[in-house]
């Protein structure tokens, strides 16, 4: 009853507020971004639902969501879902879980269509979690990271010189040294319609260690969008945007998510809720 009653409050307070903040709000372009991604979160002593984590340390694994206020802003935390340490970091069941709380705080208008972007990295790329996010009458927008498979590498391999085009910055300018392109035919087998897979090739820094899915001496990256009708690289520097939201968590850490002090997992739980409102 307190978690529900907490997050009525917060979803009717951040709907006044934002109806107030007119060209500040997040969605004065009519368009709200929701990050998503995951924190470890270390348990110094024994407490309910602390395990060991994929880091070989001891403690949480929440899922926590925030809306993107751009490069200006501190982000918005919409969601926090308290999780086992050894809780997996692609487990679409929480993503699917975390997502509903977000999207619950925002505006009614906001909670489907295609004018809210859900952006995650490649642990989000799940078929589970792609499929509820497009599944009719849903119709959200989605940028998720993909796990760069044997069978995208093969691909990746195959695209020709003149299909590869100059990646972006954020003022506009060619990234030195990246490259984006688009892949299609049967990788998209078994996604839901209209989705698209988006590569990227990079020069590593010095001293970088390539991975096997790399190519070529450059680093391979994947995404996925359902976004149509809009330039690859555009879709790229979007989807790298998602950086941000480290900034964001390191923000929560220093508001509280550092430790959870309390022993029982639904003490802990508004404790999450304690420090989503600091925020």
């Amino acid at each position: 009853k307190a978690l529900r009653a907490i997050r009525s409050a917060r979803s009717e307070v951040r709907h006044r507020v934002w109806s107030l903040a007119g060209e500040n709000a997040p969605d004065t372009d009519g368009q709200v971004t929701i990050d998503l991604d995951g924190v470890l979160v270390i348990a110094h002593s024994d407490k309910q639902d602390a395990a060991a984590t994929w880091k070989k340390t001891y403690g949480h694994h929440p899922l926590t969501a925030f809306v993107d206020h751009g490069p200006g802003g501190t982000g918005e935390p919409v969601a926090a879902l308290l999780r086992p340490g050894n809780a997996g970091s692609n487990t679409a069941a929480d993503h699917i879980s975390t997502a509903q709380l977000a999207l619950a705080q925002l505006p009614k208008h906001y909670r489907r269509g295609r004018q809210t972007l859900i952006r995650t990295d490649s642990a989000g790329g799940t078929h589970d979690f792609v499929s509820w996010l497009a599944r009719r009458g849903r119709w959200l927008s989605y940028s998720v990271g993909m796990t760069v498979t044997e069978a995208i590498h093969e691909h990746v391999l195959k695209v020709p010189a003149p299909a590869w085009t100059a990646a972006v910055e954020t003022n506009g300018e060619a990234r030195d040294g990246a490259w984006v392109a688009e892949l299609t035919g049967t990788l998209l087998d078994g996604w839901p319609k209209g989705m698209r897979l988006i590569v990227r090739k990079e020069r590593t820094h010095p001293g970088a260690q390539l991975r096997i899915t790399d190519a070529d001496g450059m680093r391979i990256t994947s995404f996925a969008t359902n976004t149509p009708d809009r330039p690859i690289a555009e879709l790229e520097l979007r989807h790298r945007l998602r950086a941000r939201a480290e900034d964001r968590i390191r923000a929560a850490r220093a508001t509280g998510l550092r430790n959870l002090p309390l022993h029982r997992a639904a003490q802990n739980k508004v404790w999450l809720e304690i420090v989503q409102i600091a925020l």
